[in-house]
């Protein structure tokens, strides 16, 4: 029986070692809320122990982060201070490896000024954009794992005692990243991944036009892709090689819309958790790519400002997969933390889009980006579209369609002529069989979760 400070350890190194994949002589900043000292310390430990140069550490609370929105005299949200920029910039640069560390309340800013939410927003935007670009493009190794937190806790389990919660939201996080304590976690890391990677083979196989997506709710949405997109999974690789596991967990395949061909309604199925606040029932009307109105039923003001920060911010900038078998469907909690929400349903994000998920777009300027499609924005927002009877149904250019639906069969690889049909599996797999045109992708249901965010 493996106790809870040996799956602490064990997550530790399966951050370092996979999540950011800490190598000899490297840099690595760490940014952790201050009451996760204890567990920030492993991780500082365990980077020494793969070989890093330093550790570095950026320290946040909740309490101060909340003080400073409600107290701080007005100006300061309208800028940053220089060594915080440079600090970032200057690391990201040097291929350092940025391991952040999210554990807040996602209530903490409840009742803040949306006004002064935004005005930071542009000012981070703007002021860290080269630090923003050198992360969406993967030019330095960056990770995002959770630790549970009492606030946090209560939250997904109300009905529980603090304690009770707060080791049931780490019971679910190690789930989640297949931590057992048994020291497996880093070898089943690397399994996931080439399951993941099946998905990209089968769907960069057809090239498809567009998806358009479905469902009770009220959603029907068309989502054109770019040309020359990319589906990715899992791990990306830095222009050195250096390859690294940007969220912990992941489970999705993702790819680049085309930010002018979107058009239709879209409902989120889960309440969105953004800048300390949740917002609740979603809808988006889109038209030629632009979200043209915007409601919810709760924080429907936060939402508009959150689309509004420049104008790629109402536009799209990604289309994710996720399968129903996966240690966070299988959980059925609503997280309110987008790290895991994300990865129990398929999503859209609205705002900037990846770069690596076009070819040749990492050798584009942004105009030439835009010019082809890609999105640009100081904002990424991903918010879960995914219902129990969500259809996906995805268009070649030529106008066929193909359709895949959950059970339960061996993979085998696309023939790319979009005539076949495809099964999202459960594990994460594929299967090929006969049928008519068209591939479909069916979310079982998922009834509890919810979104957030990308790269912070």
């Amino acid at each position: 029986m493996y106790t809870f400070e040996d799956k602490l350890k064990e997550y530790a190194q399966l951050l370092v070692r996979v999540g950011v994949n800490v190598q000899q002589g490297q840099d690595v900043v760490i940014t952790s809320q201050v009451d996760q000292a204890p567990f920030a310390r492993l991780c500082a430990q365990a980077a020494y122990d793969a070989g890093a140069k330093q550790v570095d550490m950026l320290w946040s609370d909740d309490e101060l982060t909340r003080m400073r929105y409600l107290r701080a005299a007005d100006e300061v949200f309208d800028s940053l201070p220089e060594y915080r920029i440079r600090f970032s910039t200057d690391y990201a640069e040097n291929n350092a490896c940025f391991l952040h560390l999210v554990s807040s309340d996602p209530e903490n800013l409840k009742g803040v000024d949306p006004g002064r939410l935004e005005r930071f927003q542009r000012a981070y935007g703007r002021q860290m954009k080269r630090y923003r670009e050198l992360g969406m493009g993967s030019f330095f190794p960056w990770s995002i794992g959770a630790l549970a937190s009492p606030s946090w806790a209560k939250l997904v389990f109300p009905n529980l005692s603090e304690k009770e919660a707060v080791a049931a939201l780490w019971e679910k996080i190690f789930m989640a990243v297949r931590v057992t304590g048994d020291g497996t976690a880093v070898e089943k890391w690397r399994q996931h991944q080439q399951n993941l990677q099946r998905h990209v083979e089968i769907l960069n196989g057809y090239a498809f036009d567009r998806l358009h997506y479905h469902n009770a709710l009220g959603s029907d949405f068309t989502v054109g892709l770019c040309r020359d997109h990319i589906w990715c999974a899992g791990g990306e690789s830095t222009p050195r090689g250096q390859f690294f596991m940007p969220n912990m967990p992941t489970e999705e395949v993702f790819t680049a819309p085309d930010r002018n061909r979107c058009e239709g309604v879209v409902y989120a199925a889960l309440p969105l958790s953004k800048d300390g606040n949740v917002i609740e029932n979603i809808r988006f009307v889109v038209k030629e790519g632009r979200i043209v109105e915007a409601t919810a039923t709760a924080n429907e003001e936060l939402l508009q400002k959150s689309i509004s920060v420049d104008e790629g911010a109402s536009r799209f900038g990604e289309v994710a997969l996720v399968p129903y078998d996966s240690p966070i469907s299988n959980a059925k909690t609503l997280f309110f933390e987008t790290l895991f929400d994300e990865n129990a349903a398929c999503h859209l994000a609205f705002g900037e889009a990846y770069p690596t998920t076009v070819k040749g777009a990492m050798d584009m300027t942004e105009e030439e980006r835009i010019a082809h499609g890609l999105n640009a924005s100081i904002t990424h927002v991903d918010f879960m579209v995914g219902t129990a009877d969500l259809s996906i149904d995805g268009y070649t250019q030529d106008g066929r369609s193909s359709t895949a639906t959950p059970r339960t069969a061996a993979a085998s690889p696309c023939s790319g002529t979009g005539t076949s049909r495809f099964s999202l599996l459960k594990n994460a797999v594929f299967q090929q069989t006969k049928a008519p045109p068209s591939l479909r992708f069916q979310v079982p249901p998922i009834r509890l979760w919810r979104t957030g965010h990308a790269m912070r």
